[in-house]
């Protein structure tokens, strides 16, 4: 499951020489870099800017080929060359196997890899506990898939229900792609083709009600998981009202799309609400956060919110979205228009304040003075 020592040797130096010419293009990082041994005593936060750099502008890689300037041989440069078919991103750690550690990516149609470790084994990396959500960069390595050294955790548990969505994912992965344990990706996995199932005994589709039921389930788990790592329970309450109202809508639009993006965009939802981005909140986390942690893009997450709030007409400082602790502050939940005047509720009569509270214009009935 890991690289011999003297290929992991070789890696970090031709890791190094790479990183060393990145910067003397690029000016990633502030102090001297002028020699790959310098990388030796380089904090992995710099190198992850390093990586960063190198998979924004790939390019690099063929430029290092050509110019070869610290003279490497042509079976290293080759090694280097092949990086251009690096893959970068987060994966599920799913499983560990005896020949390599199952790393599935979060795409819609997923893929997984077998992938060897470096100098430690990824038990002593991520623990023993799976599925682990990680950041990291895949590279091939002559025939084989390693990652590059820097890899990040996420400390989030999974319900019962993720994990079974994951490991269906990979089944699905599997069956396609077969697990890929070299780059560049064949066209072809190279598995045999399935026998065809005999029509009659196809497994009748679930009702789209029951396939609701269950992506409400799964998404849940994971609005949750975040939300009491990550926020409070009251943001897991509203998200959780969220994912049952979108559940409930005919035909449900839960029923199409990565059920991570859903996740994402119900989260960023809520903050949106109750501006979770603005720093003098708490809890606080900047939206793009929230992206980063389920593993979607930037303008995935926010077209998504955008969709959800379009269509349930969600609103900033929406009373029915406000989280209960901070309802008393906002400036509109109690504003209604009485006679063509727009008026504090607090301020009416108990019977008109009843009949508010009956349409939903106001979050409760203020206690009575």
């Amino acid at each position: 499951m890991q690289l011999a020592p003297h290929d992991v040797t070789l890696f970090f130096k031709l890791q190094r020489s790479l990183f060393c010419f990145v910067n003397q293009q690029l000016q990633v990082i502030p102090r001297e870099y002028p020699t790959p041994d310098d990388g030796l005593r380089m904090a992995p936060e710099l190198r992850v800017q390093l990586r960063e750099a190198l998979n924004a502008n790939r390019h690099l890689i063929d430029d290092f080929v050509k110019d070869n300037p610290y003279n490497l041989p042509p079976d290293e440069l080759d090694i280097v060359h092949s990086w251009n078919h690096l893959v970068a991103g987060k994966f599920y750690i799913l499983r560990l196997l005896q020949k390599h550690a199952i790393f599935l990516d979060g795409r819609n149609d997923a893929r997984a890899y077998g992938v060897l470790a470096l100098t430690q084994p990824f038990e002593e990396l991520i623990g023993s506990r799976f599925p682990v959500l990680t950041e990291t960069m895949l590279l091939p390595f002559r025939e084989s898939i390693v990652y590059d050294g820097l890899i990040r955790s996420y400390g989030i548990s999974f319900g019962p229900g993720i994990r079974r969505s994951l490991n269906e994912s990979f089944k699905e992965s599997k069956l396609k792609h077969g697990i890929i344990t070299s780059l560049p990706v064949a066209d072809m996995p190279p598995t045999a083709i399935p026998a065809k199932r005999n029509p009659k005994s196809r497994p009748k589709e679930k009702p789209a009600k029951e396939q609701s039921t269950e992506i409400l389930q799964q998404l849940v788990e994971l609005t949750d998981t975040f939300c009491r790592s990550f926020l409070n329970e009251e943001y897991a309450e509203l998200c959780r009202k969220l994912a049952e109202k979108l559940s409930r809508k005919r035909p449900s639009p839960l029923l199409s799309g990565n059920i991570n993006t859903w996740a994402c965009g119900i989260v960023r939802t809520i903050g949106w609400v109750n501006f979770l981005d603005d720093r003098t909140q708490t809890p606080h986390l900047k939206l793009t956060k929230i992206d980063e942690i389920f593993g979607v893009a930037q303008s995935t997450g926010g077209t998504k919110s955008a969709a959800i709030r379009k269509m349930l007409k969600i609103h900033q400082f929406d009373h029915v979205w406000t989280l209960p602790g901070k309802i008393d502050q906002n400036p509109r939940a109690w504003l209604i228009q009485l006679n063509g005047f727009i008026v504090d509720a607090r301020t009416l009569d108990r019977s008109v304040q009843e009949e508010a509270f009956r349409k939903g214009l106001i979050p409760y009935l203020p206690k009575s003075s």
